[in-house]
Parts: C-alpha cells; structure tokens; sequence
C-alpha cells in the first residue's frame, strides 16, 4: 500500500555549514540541566551538561556524553568516579559558572552551592532535585566525547522543585522563563 502525503519542502537552511545547522536544529531539542562533578579537594572541576540518561534500573546505572576536552575528563579518567546532579530552576547561576560563563574554573567552582559527599568521595550538591554518585563502568570514545556508563553507587533525592531546562540556547523552566510555556503545559495536562 502506498501513503501519499503533503510534503512541503524545507526552508533554506540560514546558517553556514552542515555542523551549525545541526547545532541550531539541535538547539529545538529540550533537555534537564545537570552539573558532573569529579575529582575531590582542591584537584575537583565539573561541566554543566544535558547529555545523561538512565540506562537501567537494575543494576542502577547513567550514560553521560563528556566532550574529552573538557577539564573534568582527566579527573574522572583518574578517579573512575563523577557525580551527576540534576538541576532546579533556581540553579541557573551554578549551571552558568559549570559551563565556564563566568571564567571560573577547577575547585573555585564549587565556591556557590552547598555541596557534600557520598560513597565515592565526589562533590554532589546538597540541594539538587536529585544527586548521584556513579563510579565508572565502561567508556566509548567517539568524535569529540566520551560516552560513559556509570554504575549508581549512591543516590541522594533531593529537595521538590522544578527541573530546569536547557532550550534554544538558553536557561528555561516549565512555568516559562522567557517564552511563556505554562500554556503547552497547560494542554498537554489536559490531554
């Protein structure tokens, strides 16, 4: 049987080259903020990301996407450990100072937040929606990052809030923040 449809072609793509234009149409993919922490003491940095997901249940475990020149990298090579703490609305400013907005880097990252410490000894932070302590299972290196397997070694649920995401290039929650999304919500809930 064959389906015939409307097809409208494509509007010419507006930016140059085939790595932007993934980037943009990347960009209209909503994703939860997250910061992975490694290293411990003064030799301790983290990376602000979007790339995590569960794998399993049973056994408890993330698959985290690293760009390999990030200056975690190293330490989670080293350690075989990272924490994975997932972000409220109200940790835009952490997410900003993990992303390197700010300048800030290595130990004097973890200057804002109130962090503690789990099983492996990584920085979690005390008040994420939820924090976990992984230690390395296995990593695949492909093209400019590291895809990482890490079996949950502890898990911290945090305080209730609203996850915050990342959309379009910036910072938004569910409520809106910017472009007002309460509506989608709205909808979908009615559904």
């Amino acid at each position: 049987m064959t389906m015939h449809r409307n097809v409208v072609p494509p509007a010419p793509s507006a930016v140059a080259g085939p790595a932007e234009t993934f980037r943009q149409a990347m960009r209209q993919f909503a994703g939860g903020v997250a910061i992975v922490t490694a290293g411990t003491g003064a030799d301790r940095t983290g990376l602000t990301a979007t790339a995590i997901t569960s794998l399993s249940a049973e056994p408890s475990a993330l698959v985290v996407c690293v760009n390999r020149s990030a200056s975690a990298w190293p330490l989670i090579l080293r350690e075989q450990a990272f924490g994975v703490n997932l972000l409220a609305v109200g940790h835009v400013g952490l997410a900003k100072r993990f992303a390197g907005v700010d300048g800030v880097k290595g130990a004097a990252r973890y200057e804002q937040g109130l962090w503690t410490r789990l099983e492996t000894g990584v920085p979690v932070l005390a008040d994420a929606l939820a924090a976990f302590d992984c230690a390395v299972e296995e990593v695949f290196e492909r093209h400019s990052h590291a895809v990482l397997i890490g079996r949950v070694r502890a898990v911290h649920a945090g305080l209730p809030g609203d996850p915050l995401l990342y959309w379009q290039g910036g910072y938004r929650s569910l409520a809106g923040s910017g472009d007002d999304w309460s509506p989608v919500v709205e909808r979908l809930a009615a559904r």
